[in-house]
């Protein structure tokens, strides 16, 4: 092999991060190139991943908050219905911006509001089976959209992802609130 074609086959090996590192470790001293790598991976991923996202969305006919009142709902289990004050909570919105986003899932179909039978003054928000079926589509698309991410990888590489990361979302939340927001 020679130096050329060794060289040829070191370029075609490395990916946009590389190029950056690179271009960064002459203006950046003490830059590490391993911690640049992965962390830099890791956020532009996320961002391929956001874009998958958004576009499923978008074949689907949703914005963003409009599938997080979904997923939202699809969270609370069968009958998939919940208060607006909860969901309100749960979104990290204000109960009356929820209104104003709850009047449109309506008239798309996607959700209802029913008084309960107990109490005709409170509310229950929930899934349409129409909701329900556009949530699940939403779903699929980014399953196949992580899968395919994570194609290269063999089922061990996958694992060992996994473990490695959970590593570090334990010392993260070890330190502050859990990384994924709870349920309930």
């Amino acid at each position: 092999m020679t130096a050329r074609h060794t060289a040829a086959e070191s370029a075609r090996t490395r990916d946009s991060i590389d190029r950056h590192i690179l271009r960064w470790e002459r203006e950046v001293p003490g830059l590490e190139p391993e911690l640049e790598g992965a962390v830099t991976r890791m956020q532009m991923l996320v961002r391929h991943l956001h874009e998958e996202k958004e576009a499923a969305l978008g074949r689907h006919g949703l914005k963003l908050w409009e599938y997080e009142i979904l997923w939202r709902l699809r969270s609370a289990g069968e009958p998939y219905r919940m208060a607006p004050t909860r969901l309100a909570r749960g979104l990290g919105v204000h109960p009356a911006t929820l209104t104003s986003r709850l009047d449109r899932l309506q008239s798309a179909g996607l959700i209802t509001r029913e008084h309960t039978a107990e109490d005709r003054r409170s509310l229950l928000v929930g899934l349409t089976p129409r909701g329900a079926e556009t949530w699940a589509a939403v779903i699929d698309d980014q399953r196949a959209a992580e899968a395919g991410l994570l194609a290269p990888l063999t089922g061990k590489q996958v694992g060992d992802l996994a473990a490695l990361l959970r590593v570090v979302a334990l010392a993260v939340e070890e330190h502050g609130p859990p990384l994924m927001p709870d349920l309930d």
